[in-house]
């Protein structure tokens, strides 16, 4: 298989917010050693969901196992729960989700 350099249409925000997610994850259960740093595993993850690569892609480009990578996407996509996620969301003026600006239109005072 050849491999070639690829860009990903995300922010460092978001491959930060990620490996933080990450590290906090790899801490409260204690792992062991790992084959890619937190870094390396959330471009992997992200890689794999924004660009929609295959395991046997990024198990090429990352030159790690198809097993690790689908053990590293598994254990990215475990990192934060969509209610963890929206407690966030809501101390945010505004929020960009893969990249889209959404513009909010309504005040809280708006609601019955």
């Amino acid at each position: 298989m050849l491999v070639h350099p690829s860009s990903i249409d995300l922010s460092s925000r978001t491959l930060r917010h990620l490996t933080r997610q990450l590290a906090a994850h790899r801490r409260e259960i204690g792992t062991r050693w790992r084959r890619l740093p937190d870094r390396r595993q959330a471009l992997l993850a992200l890689a794999h969901l924004r660009c929609g690569d295959t395991y046997a892609q990024l198990a090429a480009g990352f030159e790690i196992g198809i097993a690790t990578v689908y053990h590293y996407i598994r254990e990215a996509a475990q990192a934060q729960t969509l209610a963890e996620a929206m407690t966030t969301v809501r101390t945010k003026a505004y929020v960009i989700l893969d990249g889209t600006l959404l513009p909010i239109d309504r005040l809280a005072a708006d609601t019955p």
